[in-house]
């Protein structure tokens, strides 16, 4: 490989585990999520890279190098036609490092000339965003689930169910804001939902057709029910998920 100069720098956060994400570079079916249907992968040193860039269009190659997981992969990378590089001319390191919020991604791709370096800077900056929101729908895959059973929980009038509920499906430190609400911590949310339970008997929250969610956000539109099944408000909430899947913040308007 000739001398490689030239590097493109980009480092992102992923909302999800190390183990998780580094999947995304060695499981095939995964690999070809975030570059195009036909991609493959043979995470080992010496297996092949293979690349079919959406719309089929473009085709990457190269070899993998090194494979330490869950912390870095290596490999070489060009292009099937030779232009603007040949297949493996270039090399990406993607190291993953454990963060508060889920894994930081950092990634080097080196290359023997600097106009073909900046050629890839937006191809990566887009192809990284694609890359979080595959990691994303697979970590957040039950987000519906999560979001219907944080509205049962504030209709559970026994206040230890009540607790298991919300503690099965937010973080610890949950923040909770609307019109009325200014809480963060459980124990905060816990008292609140009591006190409305005490002066709103009856009334029931539901979620409203399909969420929407992109990168651990996620929007709810959501209904509040009377014991006759009347509709008595409705609103939208806004949903913030932690790496492990858990409501972090939720905010209501209605």
């Amino acid at each position: 490989m000739p001398e490689l100069p030239y590097l493109l720098e980009r480092t992102v956060l992923i909302k999800a585990p190390r183990e998780t994400v580094f999947r995304f570079f060695t499981d095939t079916e995964r690999w070809a999520s975030w570059w195009g249907a036909g991609s493959t992968i043979d995470a080992r040193p010496g297996g092949k890279v293979y690349i079919r860039h959406q719309g089929g269009a473009v085709e990457s190659s190269g070899e993998v190098v090194e494979v330490a997981a869950p912390e870095r992969i290596v490999f070489t990378y060009g292009f099937a036609s030779g232009k603007p590089i040949p297949s493996g001319a270039s090399r990406v390191t993607i190291r993953l490092e454990p963060d508060p919020e889920g894994t930081r991604l950092r990634l080097e791709h080196e290359f023997p000339e600097r106009g073909v370096r900046d050629e890839h800077v937006q191809g990566w900056r887009f192809q990284l965003s694609l890359f979080a929101n595959v990691v994303a729908n697979e970590v957040f895959a039950n987000a519906a689930e999560v979001v219907d059973g944080w509205y049962a929980a504030w209709s559970i009038a026994d206040e230890k169910e009540r607790g298991e509920a919300f503690r099965g499906v937010i973080a610890p430190g949950i923040q909770f804001r609307d019109r009325y609400s200014l809480l963060d911590g459980i124990e905060d949310l816990m008292a609140h939902v009591g006190a409305s339970l005490r002066f709103m008997p009856g009334i029931g929250l539901a979620r409203k057709g399909n969420i929407r969610q992109c990168l651990g956000t996620v929007v709810a539109d959501w209904s509040a029910t009377n014991r006759e099944g009347k509709e008595m408000m409705t609103g939208t909430s806004v949903f913030t998920l932690g790496a492990g899947g858990k409501i972090e913040s939720a905010t209501s308007v209605s």
